[in-house]
């Protein structure tokens, strides 16, 4: 370890994965409890665009970026609202418009090359230049503003938008806010593990919380501890090994969660073995009603 705090490109990589460890869990549980899982793949199709956007203009690629992100967070909240497009059918035209965009005007950029190309698709976190870590830290305390402040409100947003509403929450706005934010996240992400596997950073943890844990809160704080082991120990392993950063994140944070698997499933059998079995009652010999599909506060 202390060999690799030596290099000072390593020093920011490391910087940005312990806020990408950090930051993209916390808004992949309120997507995973609201269905969303795909929604970062999406955003960080529409990312890409705004790369090359940046290259294009010789300007800060993470900056427009995060800038095109936020508009097409907030389209397809609108398309999937204001029309009959469906939520599957609106990720699908971020999907390909996103990529097509991206690849359309790194064409048009002179001096951009394949390379260029690929690691903002699969990450390139040794590249990190202070003004982008500069530009992710403000991105990353925004995000965290956001949970700070409407964190309660998203929870009941995304357990139930109808009880939402019916609680008098303003759901347009609540809904385009974790859009916007999960954009932002994506942009985070994007250096350390690239747009085509950002959501795995953001999905995969929260997944392997969820089989040791059923309570929202500390789901998302054990979520945030497997993304920031995730990001450190693979961007620890990817430097002394030689291999890909991104790609060994994602690899050992698929690890934990079948780790996570294995075990829930002998918490959860010996859990059941130690309760007694509960006595049938309520009306006409039916099973009383339960709530074993909601995820508690």
């Amino acid at each position: 370890m202390t060999e690799l705090l030596n290099y000072e490109f390593m020093r920011r990589a490391l910087i940005a994965a312990v806020l990408v460890g950090l930051v993209t869990p916390v808004i992949g549980t309120y997507l995973v409890q609201r269905r969303l899982a795909l929604l970062g793949d999406g955003i960080g199709h529409v990312a890409l665009t705004g790369v090359a956007l940046g290259l294009l203009t010789s300007t800060s690629p993470v900056l427009t970026a995060a800038v095109v992100a936020t508009l097409g967070a907030v389209l397809i909240e609108l398309v999937r609202v204001r029309t009959r497009t469906s939520g599957d059918v609106a990720l699908a035209l971020l999907f390909y418009g996103g990529i097509a965009g991206g690849v359309l005007l790194i064409g048009l950029t002179p001096g951009a090359s394949n390379a260029t190309l690929v690691s903002y698709l699969f990450g390139s976190v040794s590249t990190v230049e202070e003004a982008d870590l500069w530009v992710v830290g403000v991105l990353a305390a925004g995000v965290a503003a956001v949970v700070a402040v409407f964190g309660r409100e998203l929870f009941v947003l995304c357990q139930d938008e109808e009880v939402a509403r019916a609680h008098g929450l303003p759901v347009r706005f609540l809904s385009v806010l974790l859009a916007v934010t999960a954009a932002l996240t994506v942009v985070i992400a994007m250096r350390v593990v690239g747009v085509l596997m950002v959501s795995a950073l953001m999905i995969v943890p929260v997944a392997a919380a969820q089989q040791l844990t059923r309570s929202f809160r500390v789901t998302m704080l054990l979520a945030v501890l497997i993304g920031l082991l995730s990001s450190v120990g693979g961007l620890t392993t990817s430097f002394y090994a030689d291999l890909s950063p991104g790609a060994t994140i994602v690899v050992l944070a698929l690890a934990v969660f079948c780790v996570a698997v294995a075990v829930g499933g002998l918490l959860r059998r010996a859990s059941a073995g130690r309760s007694p079995a509960a006595p049938v009652t309520g009306v006409a010999g039916t099973m009383p009603q339960t709530d074993r599909g909601r995820v508690t506060p």
